[in-house]
């Protein structure tokens, strides 16, 4: 099975990768971690994206907050899907990082989740790689009927 990156800019994104991390082991989709940053670590951030395909990537998943570049660098050095994940900051409640994030130039996309949607980014990724993988799609549709089944044990349960 192919194995999800997941990039972040600075270790402070920690906890909303995290969230990406549980959704990944739980849909049993392996995975790597770095910290690279678009700005700080320019050349070890193209390596990775250059190399990634090779290394047994399928996707990417990229964290980072602020000017937000670094799904947009890692896009640029790689063919394989990328997923950004605009990490809220303390400046613009994270704002900059989703636009930053989304409006990538023709020809270089990168998939944009909502601010800290780390586990959406998950699950896409998880999606992405299911294509050529039947237990894995198993598994996506069987993580999807539990979320609905939640939903209707908590309708069950209303009593307002």
């Amino acid at each position: 099975m192919k194995k999800v990156g997941l990039i972040m800019g600075s270790d402070s994104d920690l906890p909303v990768v995290q969230k990406a991390v549980d959704k990944l082991k739980a849909l049993e989709v392996p995975y790597e971690a770095h910290i690279y940053s678009a700005h700080r670590t320019p050349v070890q951030a193209k390596e990775f994206a250059e190399t990634a395909e090779e290394n047994g990537f399928g996707a990417i998943i990229c964290f980072a907050g602020k000017a937000a570049h670094l799904a947009g660098a890692i896009a640029a050095n790689t063919c394989l899907p990328v997923i950004g994940v605009p990490v809220k900051s303390s400046t613009l409640d994270g704002l900059d990082a989703l636009l930053s994030t989304v409006q990538m130039p023709s020809g270089i996309p990168v998939a944009t989740v909502a601010i800290d949607g780390a586990a959406n980014a998950a699950i896409l990724a998880a999606q992405i790689i299911a294509l050529g993988d039947a237990e894995l799609s198993q598994r996506l549709k069987d993580d999807r009927a539990k979320a609905a089944e939640t939903v209707l044990k908590k309708n069950a349960a209303l009593d307002i």
